[in-house]
């Protein structure tokens, strides 16, 4: 299975302060992601709406994001990679956006709830 995750839409799901300090948030989930990708083998990408500074590295988790930053750009990098993909029924789009879950569906992926896919990959933090 190949993940796509709407980083700021798993980050989100929480009311734990992630707001003051964006990038230490992108920062955890990428760890999460590591963490749950390294143990399950699934193939993961976190896209964001622009680019993390500094930069966040992974050996195990793609950190990508959209081409300019702007509202919704990272949806529309999502659908990108959906599209671009050879097999998109073997892609599953972490999202709790009901726009961008209607167009990764009509392109042929499956969704997971991002707040059911937070509590899974962080369980000590869940709410």
């Amino acid at each position: 299975m190949r993940w796509i995750v709407d980083g700021m839409n798993v980050i989100g799901t929480r009311p734990d302060g992630w707001w003051r300090d964006r990038h230490a948030a992108m920062v955890h989930l990428v760890d999460l992601l590591e963490r749950w990708s390294a143990a399950d083998g699934d193939d993961v990408t976190v896209v964001f709406e622009q680019p993390p500074r500094p930069p966040i590295r992974s050996s195990v988790v793609e950190v990508a994001h959209a081409a300019r930053p702007r509202p919704n750009s990272a949806d529309d990098e999502i659908v990108r990679r959906v599209r671009a993909e050879p097999e998109p029924s073997s892609v599953r789009v972490v999202t709790s956006d009901a726009v961008l879950s209607q167009q990764v569906r009509a392109a042929g992926a499956s969704v997971y709830p991002s707040a059911t896919f937070r509590g899974e990959i962080d369980p000590a933090q869940h709410w």
